[in-house]
């Protein structure tokens, strides 16, 4: 049997200088795998996402679930206390993740190089819009922007419609994944050589990543690929297909799972028909063929045409919306979501993270924290002077005192 063991980055402490959603969600993936993290913010409101709703108790529920496992820690950093503080606290930490805009920690005498000049070790990973350099670095980059001029919202929609984006933040969350994976590069490349580096990923690169069908036809071919709605770029058919109380998706692209299908939809005529003898020609006559496959699957609900092209070997899943997926059976047996303690709402419910490990799991530990909740604490732990403390805990409070008038 394999001894359990702490989550497997235990012992490495990280610096969040976070807003919104890239650094705050890149640290709380640390946080899963065991990183302390301490958030730093600013006390006047903090990360703007505890101003977004729902409230519960006054406490955003957004907030509560994307930071958990953080400690918070309010400091003013254009204070002269407040950045004395944080370099204290920096000069011990492995690990500083921020997305504010490029140059505004340098600014503060807060970037890699002031903090490497005390700990060379510091891995110190920036989050921005366009990236540290180049001639848009300087300009404003949110979610919506880096999907629009990352190609991602020419091919997200209907051909017919509007270009739309893609429903959740995804440059933003897939550009914090590449951050914590890039931390964890960096803390293995530190173990040999002991200094740490300068880690900058953008969103624009992030959604222009993502590219790699585009790209592949592109760079071949010259063609620019447009929207095609939920359907696949060469291969049919992949896509969501109209039943009698909703919609499935199908991948029957190979030649058993096509057959398949066929013979589920008692369309095995179309299993001899040559345009339709592999998934690429498939794909060129789409249009009457999807026709053709609808007049036949709206004749089923989901759940029973779903139950039968499983039992065919056919990959095909029903479209969910939220209020299923957060109680779906399957997710339920694999314990998936989760009760997170919280100081003032008891129990918060959790969305699990997708990465288990058998040896080391990760973390399930507290719901994200009330607002300087652990200043006091953090800041004796990394060995600031008492007065200093009280000086700052008093102009934290006198600032959150003035944010409620």
């Amino acid at each position: 049997m394999t001894e359990q063991r702490h989550a497997p980055l235990t012992g490495i402490t990280v610096l969040e200088v976070g807003a919104f959603i890239a650094a705050p969600y890149a640290a709380t993936q640390l946080a899963d795998l065991g990183a302390d993290v301490i958030k730093v913010e600013n006390p006047q409101g903090g990360d703007p996402v505890r101003l977004i709703g729902p409230f519960l108790e006054g406490e955003s529920s957004p907030f509560v679930r994307l930071n958990r496992h953080k400690r918070s820690v309010a400091l003013d950093l254009k204070s002269p206390e407040g950045r004395e503080a944080f370099l204290a606290l920096a000069a011990q930490c492995d690990v500083v993740v921020e997305n504010l805009r490029p140059g505004a920690m340098q600014r503060l005498g807060l970037g890699h190089e002031d903090l490497s000049r005390a700990n060379p070790g510091i891995v110190y990973a920036s989050a921005s819009g366009w990236g540290q350099d180049g001639p848009l670095s300087a300009l404003a980059g949110l979610d919506i922007m880096a999907q629009a001029r990352s190609g991602l919202m020419s091919v997200t929609g209907e051909p017919d419609r509007d270009p739309a984006k893609v429903g959740v933040p995804v440059c933003d969350l897939v550009c914090a994944l590449y951050v914590a994976l890039a931390v964890c590069a960096a803390l293995r490349e530190r173990e040999t050589s002991g200094r740490g580096q300068h880690i900058d990923v953008s969103l624009l690169e992030t959604g222009v990543s993502l590219a790699v069908w585009e790209a592949g036809t592109y760079f071949a071919t010259g063609e620019v690929k447009g929207r095609s709605g939920s359907a696949h770029q060469s291969t049919a058919p992949y896509q969501a297909l109209r039943c009698r109380d909703g919609h499935i998706t199908v991948g029957a692209i190979t030649p058993p799972t096509w057959e398949g299908f066929c013979s589920v939809l008692g369309l095995q005529d179309a299993v001899d028909d040559p345009r339709y003898s592999t998934a690429s020609s498939r794909h060129e006559h789409r249009a009457e063929l999807v026709d053709r496959i609808e007049r036949s699957t709206s004749g089923w609900n989901v759940h029973e045409l779903v139950d039968r092209l499983n039992r065919a070997g056919v990959p095909c899943a029903p479209i969910s919306d939220y209020g299923q997926v957060f109680t779906d059976e399957h997710l339920a047996a694999r314990d998936y979501f989760w009760d997170a303690p919280h100081e003032r709402l008891e129990q918060v419910r959790q969305l699990g993270t997708p990465m288990r490990l058998s040896a080391t799991p990760c973390r399930q530990d507290r719901a994200g924290p009330l607002l300087g909740a652990d200043t006091r604490a953090v800041l004796a732990e990394y060995g600031v002077e008492q007065e200093q403390i009280d000086a700052l805990a008093a102009s934290a409070s006198t600032a959150s005192d003035r944010r409620d008038l």
